[in-house]
């Protein structure tokens, strides 16, 4: 068996998986809010112990473990930097080392979303297609292009759509930079233009809704709440996220022209098909070749989806070996998945 963690920012979700990626046992655990790094390490060690308790097993009797981050990836040193959505997560941190220390067991660290879409790829709606785009709307908005299966990470950091500029001197996004579909779709980015619009005296349910179901945060739970209450300040924001992501994926599309788009994340899933036939509707005014627009999909697997993906990062020291990269990258963006030893850190 094999354990999963699928490291967002609102929600830590923990699985373990057999030798045929199905899930014996899961856990979920809020992402905390305040504090730093290590304050999300012991998070993730609670909610992976109690998957594990679930599966009937202790951590320890785990083969492997998987972590799927957002941020900078380091995967030869296990390291995490700049992980913007998770409280004061700037410098790099072991997560891999911090993990396997408690642990004793290996650990691997990918990317949150690329490893996402690698899953899709293999178990997922991705299976039929030699190209795919795969476009996770969540707390942030993160990407991955697949080609015969393969992740195509560039220099380094190929699949950032979150960062792809679709309004010139546009809304400040969280990289410091303006414009960026994040700060358009992304949940973090709404959830403070939310927060402004009620301080100017906006009519909305959501943040009764918020305390209503026990959160602190605008999760995509309350989103689909305050959208099945026809809220229409919600049903607004949620349209201006369509649009903006209907832009992004589009001009995506006309640079790399993939066969399909598989919609993934907290958002995407909640809203689920009529969201993703939106956001079809919303690319189509943007594709410069409409008459041929690409196949639009859901993610086949689900809310656990980037938990499995995480625990296949574990399964096997060839599970990344033939990623489409070149053999030198810059060493702050740089993703080997190399297995971390118990003792050592990195081997």
């Amino acid at each position: 068996m094999r354990g999963g963690i699928d490291l967002g920012g609102t929600k830590i979700q923990a699985v373990v998986v057999d030798d045929g990626d199905s899930v014996v046992g899961q856990a979920r655990r809020s992402t905390p809010r305040h504090g730093g790094p290590e304050d999300v390490a012991v998070a993730i060690s609670e909610a992976l112990e109690e998957a594990a308790k679930a599966a009937g097993i202790g951590p320890e009797g785990l083969t492997g473990i998987g972590v799927g981050s957002p941020g900078h990836v380091d995967a030869t040193t296990g390291t995490v930097a700049e992980a913007r959505n998770l409280p004061n997560w700037s410098e790099p941190f072991p997560l891999g080392e911090t993990l396997a220390s408690r642990f004793g067991v290996p650990v691997r660290i990918g990317n949150d979303v690329g490893t996402a879409v690698e899953a899709e790829a293999v178990l997922g709606a991705g299976r039929p297609f030699r190209s795919f785009l795969g476009l996770w709307w969540g707390t942030g908005v993160g990407g991955g292009i697949m080609v015969d299966r393969h992740r195509w990470l560039g220099r380094g950091a190929a699949g950032e759509i979150g960062h792809m500029v679709i309004k010139l001197g546009g809304a400040k996004c969280t990289c410091g930079r303006r414009g960026c579909l994040e700060a358009y779709a992304g949940r973090a980015a709404m959830e403070r233009r939310a927060r402004r619009a009620q301080k100017r005296g906006a009519q909305t349910r959501l943040f009764e809704l918020m305390e209503k179901h026990g959160h602190d945060q605008l999760t995509s739970s309350v989103w689909q709440h305050a959208l099945d209450e026809h809220d229409a300040y919600a049903e607004k924001m949620i349209e201006r996220a369509i649009r903006a992501l209907g832009a992004g994926a589009a001009s995506a599309v006309n640079l790399i022209d993939v066969e399909a788009v598989v919609i993934g994340g907290g958002l995407g899933t909640r809203l689920g098909e009529p969201g993703v036939a939106r956001i079809r509707e919303a690319m189509l005014p943007h594709l410069f070749v409409s008459d041929k627009p690409p196949d639009v999909f859901l993610s086949e697997l689900g809310d656990l989806g980037g938990a499995i993906a995480a625990a296949r990062l574990a399964a096997a020291p060839s599970y990344s070996e033939s990623l489409v990269a070149p053999t030198t990258l810059r060493s702050d963006r740089r993703e080997s998945h190399q297995l971390l030893s118990p003792m050592s850190g990195a081997s």
